[in-house]
């Protein structure tokens, strides 16, 4: 799997629908009308994020491999 940073990541899911609700520190929080969970993204600069994190995160927001 590619590694993305959390500013690429955050990138990605706006085209997918979600919003940059707040920002608390290094943590961005998304969310999606419609849906319930949030997202929350550390970004540290340039940073790629942890594979486990990435995967969890995809998983929630419903992107696949495909979508990075």
């Amino acid at each position: 799997m590619k590694q993305i940073s959390g500013k690429e990541l955050i990138r990605i899911l706006t085209r997918h629908g979600w919003q940059l609700v707040r920002v608390n520190g290094s943590h961005h929080i998304l969310t999606k009308p419609g849906h319930r969970e949030r997202l929350v993204i550390p970004v540290h600069g340039n940073q790629p994020l942890k594979l486990g994190l990435l995967k969890n995160q995809m998983k929630v927001a419903g992107l696949t491999e495909a979508d990075l």
